[in-house]
């Protein structure tokens, strides 16, 4: 039976981003120089398929620090931690490397430099990200309010309406945060913010290419975990930029071929924390059914390296 002809256009960027890639080599890393079991407290990155991976490398993934031994490294997630957390592991002399993304570490930084300028934080992000937690736990409670709509600025209680700055989670989609900056800046006029936009550059990036994508297809898929933010984002800014079907898929598996019933053309993504590998098992699948014509959708260059924490550099 012949194949129906198929158009199938790749987002460039695409899939594992930098700081993703510098926390997975950290889990791997540590294995090489401790031996399992390693302990990773949270998931290093919101991707099943790449923790799944890990553990079976040894590596221990824990929600808590209390659920580590003593004796054993653990590692904190790409997604920050709160100060609390480390400051727990040295008081319990444990060996500990902080796998947070230096995106991340800007945002901490910023934070606790605002404080130290006599300034509350705002931040806008989703309750409970762990990301979130980890930008919020850099101070004291009450030091960090936390927004996530527009809605909410309109309520939020300060304690000095000129003494305010603004940080926000670096997966969010910068259409996402433009509304409630702009109706952070409409309440507090004095609010200071960021030196530069502290959306992560993987995510504009990536976010851009489904931008330009959207347009040309009958439907579009992000490869990504139902947790990962940013993976999340790029299936709303795809709904919002013109294709009126923008689904997650996980793998291949989760396809809901039905749906894509009498389409010409499909749009395929991945969110920063999606391995190649579940990319192209998505593309393949597609091949088996139909006749493809894949084009590429590049919008920008990705060249971007983060340098791996000196405990685990091997001496020159």
């Amino acid at each position: 039976m012949q194949k129906k002809p198929l158009t199938l256009y790749l987002a460039a960027p695409r899939g594992f981003c930098a700081g993703v890639d510098r926390a997975i080599k950290i889990v791997e890393m540590a294995l090489e120089k401790w031996g399992a079991p390693v302990y990773v407290r949270h998931e290093i990155v919101h991707n099943r398929f790449v923790v799944d991976g890990l553990r079976d490398k040894g590596a221990v993934f824990v929600e808590e620090l209390s659920e580590c031994p003593d004796d054993r490294p653990v590692i904190f997630s790409a997604h920050g931690v709160p100060k609390s957390v480390p400051n727990a592991a040295q008081a319990r002399n444990m060996v500990y490397v902080d796998a947070t993304g230096p995106l991340v570490s800007k945002v901490h930084i910023e934070a606790q430099r605002h404080a130290d300028a006599g300034l509350q934080m705002i931040m806008i992000g989703h309750e409970g990200h762990p990301e979130t937690v980890g930008t919020m736990g850099q101070l004291p409670d009450g030091e960090v309010l936390l927004v996530e709509t527009p809605e909410d600025v309109k309520t939020v209680t300060v304690r000095d309406p000129q003494k305010l700055a603004y940080v926000t989670q670096t997966t969010l989609s910068i259409d996402d945060t433009a509304d409630i900056v702009a109706a952070l800046n409409a309440r507090f006029p004095a609010i200071v913010g960021p030196h530069k936009e502290d959306i992560c550059y993987a995510t504009t990036n990536r976010q851009e290419a489904v931008k330009a994508m959207a347009p040309k297809c009958d439907a579009m898929l992000v490869v990504g975990a139902p947790n990962s933010s940013n993976s999340k984002r790029l299936v709303e800014v795809g709904s919002r930029a013109g294709c009126s079907y923008a689904q997650l898929v996980q793998r291949a598996d989760d396809i809901d071929w039905r749906a894509l019933d009498g389409i010409n053309s499909i749009g395929i993504t991945a969110g920063a924390s999606a391995p190649e590998v579940l990319i192209n098992e998505v593309i393949d699948a597609f091949k088996s059914r139909y006749d493809v014509t894949e084009e590429m959708v590049e919008t920008a260059v990705e060249n971007v390296e983060f340098k791996v924490p000196r405990i685990l550099r091997v001496p020159a």
